[in-house]
């Protein structure tokens, strides 16, 4: 697909928006999302880049013993855009709970396991099954490359594997992917070129978002991207992963790990979207208990960076903090008509060259 389109092509087509991460954060955004995406009159096409770095429970088991990547993130992500009252997106989602080598597997990772046995193509077992749940959307891995994760921890130790930078209560200094810089999907990086709207997260900082951004060529394609360019931040900080973590810090970190100045961060990303809603104390209660505190918003901070920052109610936590999928996709509706705006111009800008 050319990336010259024209502004005209621009206004009738649906808005496009690449979501980047991983874990519950990107799966709760999509699920919001598909209610633009249905197919008889989509007023978005939908497109997330989910990271591959998960090496525990059921996908790690299934990386270990069937050598195909972890389908854990993706499988929640095509449920997220499928149809949510249908029986068959149910079973993907349904964990077995006994069964000798069953126990703790989920239906929907042992049929992409399979699928990719049967294709030779985990790539390919993710279109198919995604055609299959007639999931509103199309989901890439953010690589095809059996990456795992490297942590630099502030207490001078280096430990690999996702499962066991997420229980570190040391602090994160650097994440590294090894094998170092590979290669993404050539989908990947045309959808980013196309996109008029580019998210990354909400998800865990250090397992969730950036490990897409050590992908090659991720970062460069959206700094050149023309779309607009947004971070989702978390509600809660993670034990360890970002403990007394500001939204300003989140930042920092994503700029640091795509080789950003924070002096510069306007190159990578355009906006910071925070919640400015209460949280309920029960649920904070809870979450206090085991070391979780809210994200501090230090928009003044952010702003200082060169960010434009969008607060807005974003929360629900009853009973659990997460952001709120309907009220969240909402808001990336706007900005997905943000980008669409300034691509417009441009492309019209253009034309008069």
């Amino acid at each position: 697909m050319s990336s010259n389109l024209t502004s005209s092509d621009l206004y009738r087509k649906p808005l496009r928006i690449v979501a980047i991460g991983g874990g519950t954060g990107l799966s709760a955004l999509l699920h919001g999302l598909k209610t633009y995406a249905a197919p008889e009159r989509p007023m978005i096409s939908i497109t997330a880049i989910v990271t591959v770095t998960d090496d525990g429970g059921s996908s790690g088991r299934l990386r270990r013993d069937f050598s195909v990547l972890p389908p854990g993130d993706i499988r929640a992500c095509m449920v997220a855009l499928s149809e949510d009252e249908t029986l068959l997106s149910r079973m993907f989602q349904y964990r077995f709970r006994g069964g000798r080598g069953l126990k703790g597997h989920s239906f929907g990772n042992l049929f992409l396991t399979a699928l990719t046995d049967l294709t030779g193509d985990f790539a390919h077992a993710v279109r198919l099954a995604s055609e299959i749940l007639a999931s509103r959307g199309d989901i890439i891995p953010s690589t095809a490359e059996n990456v795992v994760l490297e942590a630099q921890l502030a207490d001078g130790r280096v430990i690999k594997g996702e499962s066991n930078i997420s229980k570190s209560r040391s602090p994160i200094e650097w994440i590294h992917i090894l094998p170092r810089s590979p290669e993404p999907f050539r989908e990947s990086l045309e959808a980013i070129r196309q996109a008029d709207l580019i998210t990354l997260g909400p998800g865990s900082l250090f397992t969730s978002v950036i490990p897409n951004m050590l992908v090659r060529s991720i970062p460069r394609e959206i700094i050149r991207a023309t779309g607009v360019r947004a971070y989702m931040t978390n509600l809660m900080a993670q034990p360890g992963e970002t403990t007394n973590f500001t939204a300003s810090d989140h930042v920092r970190a994503i700029l640091k790990h795509c080789g950003v100045a924070a002096k510069n961060a306007s190159r990578l990303l355009d906006y910071v979207v925070v919640n400015n809603a209460p949280l309920h104390s029960a649920a904070l209660s809870r979450y206090a208990a085991q070391k979780a505190l809210p994200v501090e918003m230090d928009i003044e901070r952010l702003q200082s960076m060169g960010l434009r920052v969008l607060e807005a109610n974003l929360a629900e936590s009853d009973p659990k903090i997460r952001h709120s999928p309907s009220r969240t996709a909402e808001l990336v509706l706007k900005l997905a008509r943000l980008g669409r705006r300034r691509r417009q111009l441009m492309a019209s800008a253009a034309a008069r060259t």
